[in-house]
């Protein structure tokens, strides 16, 4: 009887350490699958990048695909969740909320309504910008140098690149009366705007605006300027730009030389631009996103940088249509 007794005791005593042993491997494994990086295995932590974009135009896509080339190119294995407001107010304010929500890692605002709209549901996730045209006024950052929160990023703005379309504009093509389309409820083109305007003031050049609130506007808002302005000057305006082609139209079928913000609008039948790639500045944005991701640095110690490398870029097709012989002397390059 003793016996079995002390048989049975062992039996109990087995069993209970047995159950120990599992218990403890099973927290071991939940462990490692919930320490948010790295695995015990040495798997690299996969992160979620939200990206927002206020429209769909050559010049937006472009600098997206410059800040994915980026993330590629530093080896960072990454999940997007991509939204696109297609230039409605109220779905960008909705975009924003759903991405904060959607617990990113870090936000890609490609715009400035965009950017605006995340900077102003969130202090805690890293956002960074490009295709900005002036991120101080637009509250976005403290200074350039210093932006001083969780936002940073890229502007589309080359300080010489105004200057330089104004100065082509009164001395090359002889314009007087210059017409500008533009929604001017849209920050980045009021201050674009703003800022041609009182330089051409300084110069002896009249800017005739004309707003739109949709791309829908943009073809009748061109021809109310007909016999108003002897040339154009279109921005870096995402709603104009999305309709740049029925701009282009209107511009040929009156002879009107047209000077435009980016390149890619070159492209598209604008006569010549000083500027550069989005794709670049798209590019540096992306490692700024690297540098955040890996905890070099956060959104408030990183610059905001401006474009590099400034070109004149010229459309042949469209000086042909105008009658406009290309000098040597402008140094232009031919968009492809």
């Amino acid at each position: 009887m003793r016996k079995s007794i002390k048989r049975l005791m062992f039996m109990v005593i087995g069993a209970v350490l047995l159950l120990a042993a599992c218990g403890g491997k099973e927290n071991s494994s939940l462990s490692t699958e919930t320490d948010g990086g790295a695995s015990s295995s040495g798997e690299t932590k996969k992160f979620k990048i939200g990206v927002t974009q206020i429209v769909e135009h050559p010049s937006l896509n472009a600098a997206y695909d410059g800040f994915r080339k980026a993330l590629e190119d530093a080896g960072i294995d990454v999940e997007y969740k991509v939204e696109n407001a297609q230039n409605d107010n109220s779905a960008n304010t909705t975009i924003a909320n759903n991405l904060v929500s959607s617990g990113v890692d870090l936000i890609f605002a490609n715009s400035t309504p965009s950017a605006q709209a995340v900077s102003s549901v969130t202090k805690d996730i890293p956002i960074v910008f490009t295709s900005v045209t002036d991120a101080v006024s637009a509250e976005l950052v403290q200074s350039m140098e210093k932006p001083g929160g969780n936002v940073t990023g890229t502007v589309d703005t080359q300080p010489d690149a105004i200057p330089s379309t104004i100065k082509f504009l009164k001395e090359e093509l002889g314009a007087k009366n210059v017409g500008m389309v533009f929604n001017a409820g849209e920050q980045n083109s009021r201050a674009q705007v703003d800022a041609v305007k009182k330089q051409m003031n300084a110069v002896g050049l009249n800017v005739v605006e004309a707003s739109v609130s949709t791309s829908a506007e943009v073809k009748q808002a061109t021809e109310s300027l007909i016999g108003k302005v002897d040339s154009l000057y279109i921005i870096t305006d995402n709603t104009v730009v999305s309709a740049l082609e029925s701009v282009v139209s209107v511009a040929n079928d009156h002879k009107l030389p047209m000077m435009v913000g980016e390149f890619d609008s070159v492209k598209r039948g604008g006569l010549g631009a000083y500027g550069f790639e989005y794709f670049d500045i798209g590019y540096e944005a992306g490692q700024m996103a690297v540098k955040i991701l890996k905890g070099e640095s956060t959104p408030a110690e990183l610059p905001v940088q401006y474009p590099q490398n400034l070109r004149f870029v010229i459309n042949k097709e469209t000086a042909d249509i105008l009658g406009l012989k290309v000098k040597d002397e402008w140094k232009a390059e031919f968009v492809k």
